[in-house]
């Protein structure tokens, strides 16, 4: 009888990953599952108006995203600047809780703009992006970029948020556009509407080139699950991991929470790259803010990629305190836990 074979297995808090500016560059593009997001196939939910508004908003902004031709022609390539389209502003921010598909939409404006040059990150991966090059290199390099993507605008970091809003404004100058989606820490969220506003405030003198689009809605992926998180037992866990398709990743919750202090959280997606399904022994509560948010930036990368996670111990819901829930970092927390209950029955 011929055995099945068993996935190779990796730590991840062995993994030391490196990423230069080049890479990081090249890595801006929107994640696998968005490959063919398209304005078609948003799902609106019909008990949300906003949605549908939304779709239809961000298509008209879309459709006039072309080109990005700079002040005085020197990225013009000798052609004409197309005539700008009326009542669109350079920058669209789209305001609204988690999983009511702002990311999709996102890659949606990426996607239907015809440029040759476009980018699509997330607002960490964009930081480091400057802090590799050098702000002045960074700016050299984006000119001419068409348009720029960015997914979570942070306000964790008042330094990281000044320096990119003063980016952004030398690249509008210039003919970029923008579409962000934000995930802000202010406790009062709740709808979502005072992410817009502190989001505008930052950018200051760039605040009326954005155009704010809430979406309403509730989270997709809990439409679709029943429950909390799914736990694998002690006594299972070793044949869950040797049954995945080719290499599965198998660390112990506490030692790859501090493995993750380690590493810049912009290389968080090169520590599981390769891997098939991502093993956990051992979830236990945070109770440290710095270690639930490092956590946090580790499952959006985990989750962007697509990639299974089966864990033992505390279920994954149950990962962040009521006070961190309660907390300015609300809104974060339960993105991740949305999406952690999605991975664990993926």
């Amino acid at each position: 009888m011929t055995s099945l074979p068993t996935a190779t297995i990796v730590r991840l808090a062995d993994r030391h990953p490196r990423l230069t500016g080049e890479e990081m560059l090249a890595g801006l593009v929107p994640p696998p599952q968005f490959d063919e997001a398209t304005f078609e196939s948003y799902r609106t939910d019909e008990a949300y108006p906003s949605q549908h508004e939304a779709k239809e908003h961000l298509q008209r902004f879309a459709a006039g995203g072309g080109t990005a031709v700079a002040r005085g022609g020197l990225f013009s390539f000798g052609r004409k600047k197309k005539a700008p389209v009326p009542d669109t502003k350079p920058g669209v921010y789209l305001d609204g809780g988690f999983g009511v598909g702002k990311t999709h939409l996102l890659a949606a404006i990426y996607h239907a703009v015809p440029a040759r040059r476009k980018l699509f990150g997330s607002f960490i991966e964009y930081t480091a992006l400057v802090g590799a090059l050098g702000y002045k290199n960074a700016v050299d390099l984006l000119t001419g970029t068409a348009l720029i993507c960015i997914d979570e605008f942070e306000l964790d970091d008042p330094g990281d948020t000044m320096v990119m809003t003063r980016l952004l404004g030398e690249l509008v100058s210039t003919g970029t556009r923008l579409a962000t989606t934000s995930n802000t820490p202010p406790n009062a969220l709740g709808e979502g509407r005072f992410a817009a506003q502190d989001f505008l405030r930052e950018i200051q003198s760039m605040s009326s080139s954005f155009e704010t689009i809430r979406i309403d809605g509730v989270d997709f992926r809990q439409r679709s699950l029943d429950g909390g998180a799914a736990v694998v037992a002690d006594s299972a866990y070793e044949s869950v991991l040797a049954a995945a398709a080719e290499t599965a990743s198998d660390d112990d919750f506490s030692a790859l929470v501090a493995h993750l202090a380690q590493v810049h959280p912009s290389r968080y997606i090169r520590l599981v790259e390769g891997v098939d399904l991502v093993g956990l022994r051992d979830v236990r509560q945070l109770t440290d803010q710095s270690e639930a948010l490092r956590f946090v930036a580790f499952v959006d990368r985990v989750y962007d990629a697509q990639i299974p996670i089966r864990a033992t111990g505390l279920p994954l819901d149950q990962l962040f305190s009521d006070e961190m829930l309660q907390g300015g970092y609300r809104k974060k927390y339960l993105r991740a836990i949305s999406r952690l209950v999605a991975s664990s029955h993926a």
